[in-house]
């Protein structure tokens, strides 16, 4: 029998311990990369207030990396309340920083405190060197842990300041060890243009590579360098520089005449890149609409009938948005998404105030531009009459459940297995119709792992899943796939996760070459919906939910925090779950992969085979009091 579930029970983490337990909470774990970006963030922080000119990157042969600036350096006077030095509280605590208050940084992306105390947590080694006060200080840590004090090494001059860091990556906290360098350079280039006058030097010593990056004309000059053999609508992009109090915008925007791949459209805050957008980005698509729609009805540009979108106007335009505001709120601590709904309303009003002016100006042009936006609309409303494919499909009978739809672009489709009927209905509510398939499921399906392909066809529930999807269990050949995703959507609570469980074991047992090809997704629902003042949180477990409201009891007046605990997607209604697990541009989905070296099939067969019940009970009674759900 397990022993007693009693105080003695609990383990509390201290200093570093949760990062290290955890690593995937705090940091990206696929390659080393974020971790250097933290560090360059904050010498980026030090440049966004003027004291830092110089930052350089050396990746050594051995495989250690160091990065260094000319900023003020590291505090090394010791914290009045905590009694450690500056450099300590940095490197060793969680949420240590000079950044809560604004005072030191009005604009900074290190806002968690936990940005380079996770470095340190995940690297074998790390030493730092700091130059301030006319004095040359030293600090080495080993497994994040403290190896000696600082102590002071030398002397130097006083206008001499900065700090430099130098760390060994720790592989067994990530996928692989080997850096994308290619994903690196880009970094450190678009941080040169975004912060003019800023040279950022990079030195790979193994290639012998040395680069070297200064934009004092920042985003124009980026913009055309990016876009060259793309033929460029506009002769002299667009471009606004904007500060206000506690915001600040900066972009540069041009459209092509022709569709053109991977044309360039990024958006950063503070600095930092924000790849899945957020409400930054999000208001800029909406001023920047505003303005080509205002321009078209006073023109009486729009045919009848006709309604532009965003994505019309966006559709074949080339831009970098950088936006700066003092309490940025991210989705999480990769920062890869703006939240901050307040810094929405002022892209939006920025953006169409400068593109109202420019139309005003430009009239030649902006009528050019009208008739992309024009085009682009008709386009997609000519997509949207096409006949459901449901009623073309050449092959068995389609499940009578599924709700098919009308796109047959594997890059594009989607099909959620959603758990119910009553989450089902919200699904369909909330899809895009174009490309998003909904197919409820009775809730759990059959066990497969430890079947034959042969036998479980047999089986009513997957013999519809496998219609749906267009493979046969079993089967190597992929050709006849429905879908580019496939996408398991159930409950956040225990059943959903066993629901999950079983999806996952179906796909792996028997729809492997799915796995391996990258088509098989799992949907993170949120448990926990948190409401404060007008702002909106979604959180997936109590982890995260403590999280956020730890940071949100840190706001100034105390304000009023609501929490809603979700019994399941069916009590989501259809807008909460679109943004949270069907929006492409908002949702948390997580591609099903298998690492080679993970023995996944005997972990596997602990959980679900029959044949291993007295393992698994035994299993359950050490470690059963361990597992989260």
């Amino acid at each position: 029998m397990a022993k007693d579930y009693d105080a003695k029970s609990i383990e509390v983490l201290s200093g570093l311990d949760p990062v290290r337990k955890r690593p995937g909470m705090y940091t990206d774990i696929s390659s080393p990369n974020h971790l250097i970006q933290e560090v360059i963030d904050n010498s980026i922080d030090e440049a966004i207030v003027g004291f830092c000119s110089k930052i350089k990157l050396i990746l050594s042969k051995q495989g250690s990396i160091s990065i260094f600036d000319d900023g003020r350096g590291m505090p090394v006077d010791e914290h009045p309340e905590h009694k450690l030095t500056g450099v300590e509280l940095i490197l060793c605590k969680l949420h240590a920083g000079a950044k809560f208050s604004g005072e030191d940084y009005n604009f900074s992306g290190g806002l968690h405190g936990v940005g380079v105390s996770v470095v340190n947590a995940l690297s074998k080694n790390l030493s730092v060197e700091i130059k301030r006060d006319g004095k040359q200080f030293e600090m080495f840590f080993e497994g994040g842990e403290k190896k000696s004090d600082l102590k002071q090494v030398g002397e130097v001059g006083p206008r001499n300041t900065g700090t430099a860091i130098h760390f060994e990556p720790d592989p067994q906290y990530f996928e692989t060890i080997k850096i994308n360098k290619e994903s690196l350079k880009h970094l450190l280039k678009a941080k040169a243009v975004l912060c003019p006058g800023l040279t950022i030097k990079y030195v790979d010593e193994k290639k012998a590579e040395r680069i070297s990056w200064n934009y004092e004309n920042g985003l124009i000059s980026y913009l055309v360098e990016s876009s060259e053999g793309v033929d460029l609508l506009l002769e002299e992009s667009i471009s606004c520089s904007k500060i206000v109090d506690d915001n600040a915008l900066d972009f540069v925007l041009n459209w092509s005449t022709q569709p053109v791949k991977n044309l360039m459209s990024e958006s950063y805050v503070n600095l930092i890149p924000t790849t899945h957008g957020g409400s930054h980005l999000n208001g800029f698509k909406g001023g920047l609409l505003d303005a080509v729609k205002e321009f078209c009805e006073f023109r009486n540009l729009i045919p009848k009938g006709l309604k532009i979108t965003a994505d019309d106007v966006i559709q074949y335009s080339t831009f970098v948005v950088s936006s700066k505001l003092t309490n940025p709120q991210f989705s999480g601590q990769t920062k890869e998404r703006l939240d901050s709904k307040d810094h929405q309303a002022f892209v939006a009003t920025t953006t169409k105030d400068v593109l109202s002016i420019w139309f005003n100006q430009h009239t030649e042009e902006g009528e050019k531009l009208a008739e992309l936006a024009i085009i682009s609309a008709q386009a997609r409303i000519k997509e949207t009459k096409v006949v459901d494919r449901k009623k073309s499909f050449q092959g068995p009978a389609l499940p009578g459940k599924l709700s098919d739809c009308n796109s047959t672009d594997l890059n594009e489709t989607e099909l959620f297995f959603v758990e119910g009927d009553s989450a089902g209905g919200s699904a369909k509510q909330s899809r895009e119709r174009k490309f998003q398939a909904i197919m409820p499921l009775k809730g759990k399906i059959l066990n497969t792992w430890d079947l034959e392909s042969s036998e479980i066809i047999k089986s009513a529930e997957i013999k519809d899943i496998a219609t749906a999807i267009g493979v046969n269990p079993g089967s190597p050949d992929i050709d006849s796939l429905r879908y580019g995703k496939i996408c398991i959507l159930a409950d956040a609570d225990s059943d959903g996760l066993h629901i999950a469980t079983l999806l996952c074991a179906l796909f792996l047992r028997h729809y492997k070459p799915l796995i391996l090809a990258g088509h098989i997704y799992v949907a993170m629902p949120p448990l926990f919906r948190i409401d404060c003042a007008k702002e909106v949180f979604y959180a997936l477990d109590e982890a995260e939910k403590d999280s956020i409201i730890k940071k949100l009891k840190l706001k100034k007046g105390k304000p009023k925090i609501e929490i809603q605990r979700f019994k399941g997607l069916g009590e989501m209604n259809p807008s909460q779950l679109r943004e949270t697990v069907m929006d492409p541009k908002t949702r948390r989905l997580v591609q099903l992969t298998v690492r080679p070296s993970e023995n996944v099939n005997s972990m596997m067969d602990l959980l679900l085979s029959k044949k291993n019940a007295g393992a698994r009970k035994e299993w359950l009674e050490k470690r059963g009091k361990i597992v989260s759900v």
